[in-house]
C-alpha cells in the first residue's frame, strides 16, 4: 500500500489538467471545484457521451466554465458514441440535460473547432512529463487517444481514473459501475495499454468503493452557501417539495443547489437516503493533488463479454494471474477533510464571483 498524504495546507504544488467528462452533476461539481484552485491550470476540457450526449455535455460545460470565471479554457467534443455499443444516457439520475434542476445560462464561447482527442494527443506531444489526465467519463476518448497515440501513458505526468467498483456492490447493474458499464470496450483498451509500466506510471483508479464514502448532505450544502456568503439560509431538505428551486443569492450556490436537490431526490428514490455521492469531485482532488489517499498495485479486468456482467471490474491484488499491474487503485480516502475542503473552496470562489458581480454591476439612479 502507498499513503499519498493531504498536502500542507498553503503550499498546493502546480497542476495541470487535460479534463475529460460526461457532465454531469458529479462531474460539474468536480469542474466548478477545479476552478476554484489557483494552482490548477485547466488545458482542456473534452467532452464525451455517458450521462448526457456529447453536445450537451459541451454546453454544461461552456456555461458551467464561464460561471466559474474561466472562459478562456478551451472545450472540445470527441466521440459521439462508445466504441462499439451503443450509448446509453442518464435521465433518472442526473436530468434531462445533466445538470438536475439548475438552468445554466447560455454560453457565449463555442466548442473548439479540433476534435478532443487531436487536442489531447497534440498537447501532450507539446508539453511532455507535464499533464495530468483527469477522466471522469466512460474512458471512449482516452482509448481513441491512446489509439492515436500508444505513447500517452509516457508523455503523461500521470493519469487519475473514476471508475470501476472491486469486491464492491455496483452502481448499474450488481457488479458495474457506470463509467465502465457506458464503454466497457474502451475501459480494457485503457488499462491494456498501462500493463506491465512502473508503478509511477499507472493510473490512480477512484472506484466506487471510495467514491461512494464521498456522500454529500443537506447541511454541507447549508455550509456552502453560508462560505459563500448567502444573506439567507441554503436549506435542501428531505421534506420540501421535489423540484422545489432555489433562491440563494449567490448565482455559483443558487445552481450547485438545483443540481444537489435533483441529484438527493434520485439517491432517495433508489433507497440511498437523501445524500448524493460526488464521485467526480473526488477524483478531481486527488488530480489536483488535495487529497490524501492510499493506493493498492493490482491488475484490472474489465468484463466486455458476458451478457450480465458487462462492464464489470476485477482487481488482482496478489498476483494470482501472474500479469503485471496496470492500476494504482485507492484503497483510502478521508470523506471529511473533502467535505472541508470543497465546502471551503467552493465557497470562496462563490464569495469572489458574487464580488465581482457587485462591482460590475450597474449603479441605480
Amino acid at each position: 500500500m502507498r499513503e499519498y498524504p493531504t498536502p500542507v495546507a498553503g503550499f498546493r504544488e502546480p497542476v495541470s489538467l487535460l479534463v475529460d467528462c460526461d457532465t454531469g452533476i458529479d462531474d460539474a461539481l468536480a469542474l466548478a471545484y477545479l476552478c476554484s484552485q489557483p494552482h490548477v491550470e485547466l488545458v482542456a476540457v473534452s467532452c464525451a457521451p455517458g450521462n448526457v450526449a456529447a453536445e450537451q455535455v459541451a454546453r454544461n460545460n461552456l456555461s458551467l466554465l464561464e460561471l466559474c470565471g474561466r472562459p478562456e479554457v478551451p472545450v472540445a467534443i470527441g466521440a459521439r458514441a462508445p466504441l462499439r455499443i451503443p450509448l446509453v444516457t442518464t435521465p433518472e439520475t442526473h436530468g434531462p440535460h445533466g445538470i438536475g434542476y439548475a438552468e445554466l445560462p447560455e454560453p457565449h464561447g463555442k466548442v473548439h473547432g479540433r476534435d478532443a482527442v487531436e487536442l489531447w494527443v497534440e498537447a501532450a506531444r507539446a508539453r511532455p512529463g507535464e499533464l495530468t489526465a483527469l477522466l471522469t467519463a466512460p474512458l471512449t476518448n482516452f482509448a481513441l487517444a491512446l489509439r492515436a497515440e500508444p505513447r500517452l501513458p509516457a508523455l503523461l505526468r500521470g493519469v487519475v481514473i473514476m471508475g470501476g467498483s472491486y469486491y464492491y456492490q455496483g452502481n448499474t447493474t450488481p457488479t458495474a459501475e457506470w463509467n465502465t458499464h457506458v464503454d466497457p470496450h474502451a475501459a480494457a483498451e485503457v488499462f491494456a495499454a498501462f500493463s506491465g509500466l512502473p508503478e509511477d506510471r499507472l493510473p490512480v483508479v477512484c472506484a466506487l468503493e471510495t467514491t461512494e464514502r464521498i456522500e454529500m448532505m443537506p447541511e454541507h450544502v447549508a455550509a456552502l452557501a453560508v462560505e459563500a456568503g448567502c444573506m439567507e439560509p441554503e436549506l435542501v431538505l428531505p421534506d420540501q417539495p421535489e423540484g422545489r428551486r432555489s433562491t440563494a443569492s449567490n448565482e455559483l450556490v443558487r445552481h450547485v443547489s438545483d443540481m444537489l436537490r435533483f441529484y438527493f431526490e434520485f439517491h432517495r428514490r433508489y433507497d440511498q437516503g437523501y445524500v448524493a455521492h460526488i464521485h467526480d469531485y473526488f477524483a478531481a482532488s486527488v488530480a489536483a493533488g488535495t487529497a490524501g489517499i492510499c493506493t493498492r498495485t493490482a491488475t484490472v479486468h474489465v468484463e466486455t463479454a458476458a451478457p450480465r456482467l458487462i462492464g464489470t471490474t476485477v482487481a488482482d491484488f496478489r498476483g494470482l494471474w501472474g500479469e503485471s499491474p496496470n492500476a494504482r487503485i485507492v484503497s483510502e480516502n478521508h470523506p471529511e477533510e473533502a467535505f472541508a475542503e470543497l465546502v471551503r473552496a467552493l465557497g470562496g470562489l462563490g464569495r469572489r464571483l458574487g464580488s465581482r458581480s457587485a462591482r460590475n454591476a450597474p449603479e441605480a439612479g
